[in-house]
């Protein structure tokens, strides 16, 4: 569903150029759902909105489905916004109208496409739990309550690809779980792809696999080690539930998790020797003997 090849985003002011992504590789198969990790900074953010055609990669390959993100004309790109993916921010008042009621929020992308479907709008706002509140103003709707029509709206044009922002950052714990169970019905009914950029380490152990970006690289992947387990069955820290790899890029090169580069005092260079069906990495024989 997702091909990201040495993927490049580089932000230029007038005399200042940031490198957010330099040579991202990371795919993600359909009907997968996944979440994206990283500090503040780390690129997660730049890399979800290249792939929500929110914003144009610098250099490198990018394709969602049959579209080539990097080469797409601007008309284009609006097609696929309007009909492959949807977006969810955790400031909801980015999705949401407030003078319409829910169930007019769901209908406007609709309108916007030129089919509105009634029927399917309020169907989307039973799997949100808001059949009962489909006809309220947004102003009389909790913060958990508008995330699920934010949610609804994202899912109205019947995307293949569904990214959400942080979805969880501004609700309750129970709100969260109830978000997230959306998430993954949708993923199992409708075989949506689901990729959750998110802070939350616990929201992220609730999914199969999970990819940490650091310095704009895609750094290590977790993968859930039984993945017939129901994910909603183990709430415990994400190396409890997951196994932890390190990603090679196609020029052979990877990112070491600092902790292991402090642990062996490990600055700017390090020995590498093969030991049977090992690749070892130590620290110089000089810094060793100190």
């Amino acid at each position: 569903m997702i091909v990201c090849d040495g993927l490049v985003k580089i932000y230029k002011s007038d005399q200042l150029e940031v490198v957010a992504l330099q040579g991202l590789n990371i795919t993600v198969d359909k009907g997968e759902m996944m979440a994206i990790i990283g500090n503040s900074g780390s690129g997660k953010s730049t890399l979800l909105n290249i792939l929500g055609g929110l914003d144009r990669p610098s250099a490198g390959q990018v394709r969602v489905g049959e579209w080539d993100l990097l080469k797409a004309t601007s008309e284009q790109l609006d097609e696929y916004k309007r009909r492959t993916v949807g977006f969810i921010w955790q400031n909801n008042a980015r999705n949401l109208l407030p003078y319409l009621s829910a169930l007019e929020n769901v209908e406007m992308p609709m309108m916007l496409s030129g089919k509105v479907d009634r029927v399917y709008a309020r169907q989307l706002l039973e799997w949100v739990g808001l059949k009962e509140r489909m006809k309220n103003r947004l102003q009389s709707l909790s913060g958990g309550e508008q995330q699920r029509v934010a949610i609804a709206i994202a899912l109205a044009n019947r995307p293949a690809l569904l990214l959400a922002d942080e979805p969880t950052g501004s609700v309750d714990t129970k709100t969260a779980d109830l978000i997230l169970d959306i998430f993954r019905r949708m993923n199992r009914e409708l075989g949506l792809t689901v990729v959750i950029v998110t802070h939350d380490m616990a929201l992220a152990g609730k999914v199969d696999r999970v990819v940490a970006i650091r310095d704009g690289m895609t750094s290590t992947e977790f993968i859930r080690r039984n993945p017939n387990l129901d994910a909603s069955a183990e709430l415990g820290q994400l190396q409890d539930a997951h196994e932890e790899f390190v990603v090679l890029d196609r020029a052979g090169r990877l990112q070491v998790p600092k902790p292991y580069l402090e642990r062996l005092g490990i600055g700017g260079k390090a020995t590498m020797e093969i030991e049977g069906d090992r690749i070892v990495l130590k620290a110089p024989a000089e810094r060793q003997t100190k």
